[in-house]
């Protein structure tokens, strides 16, 4: 059963879409904010999002760019205020979709499969040695066992998975990072960050033998 994290802050409106999605074959999670929305997320694996842009304790578009960070699952985004400039601001944030309320379910529904349908002709998981990720999921695993990895060290796995065998500077290792984090990525903030997610995958992590130091350069993930 496909899952969808509903993020809506209209508890009469989120009701009658989670039980119209359900009776359509959905599993469906709600959750009226910003905060309870990430946190769900952070802590379960979904198929799509569908996400109000104004809710209680922030905004649809943090909600966006924050899942967009570490997946890029389909997000569909529900809004009374369907202006250009709104729509422009959700689609560079990554969104798929955008749907102006009031909406019929039965579209609604017709925009989840087109959605899920696009999305599943997205890249297929990326691996290096005995680490598997999934970036249509965002879930990473070490020989079939998951592995728990914070938004900022999922996002440097996914950097250094999608370019195998490249280097990478640590001026463009820092710049991926600071979307996540938010802040400047200082050199000894990313020595950390690197420590921490070698720790995690490698099998020796004093000898690493996925994520490679390329001397006075930066780091590149091994071809294997």
């Amino acid at each position: 059963m496909l899952k969808i994290l509903l993020v809506e802050d209209d508890i009469q409106l989120a009701r009658n879409l989670k039980d119209f999605l359900q009776n359509e074959g959905y599993s469906v999670t709600h959750k009226e904010g910003q905060t309870s929305g990430l946190e769900a997320f952070s802590q379960a694996s979904y198929d799509c999002v569908l996400l109000d842009l104004s809710l209680k304790d922030g905004s649809g578009f943090a909600v966006c760019s924050a899942i967009r960070a570490v997946s890029d699952i389909p997000v569909i985004i529900l809004t009374a205020s369907a202006d250009e400039a709104c729509t422009v601001a959700g689609f560079e944030l990554g969104a798929d979709d955008f749907i102006g309320k009031p909406f019929r379910p039965r579209e609604l529904a017709a925009r989840i499969k087109n959605a899920l349908r696009h999305h599943s002709k997205a890249p297929t998981l990326l691996r290096c040695g005995s680490v598997t990720l999934d970036p249509a999921r965002g879930l990473a695993s070490k020989n079939g066992a998951d592995l728990y990895l914070s938004p900022i060290e999922y996002r440097l796995l996914l950097v250094f998975l999608s370019n195998k065998g490249r280097l990478l500077t640590r001026d463009r290792l820092a710049e991926e990072l600071w979307s996540v984090s938010g802040e400047f990525v200082s050199d000894n903030t990313l020595n950390v960050y690197i420590k921490r997610l070698r720790e995690k995958i490698e099998d020796d992590p004093s000898r690493p033998a996925m994520i490679l130091t390329v001397r006075g350069m930066g780091y590149k993930a091994a071809e294997i």
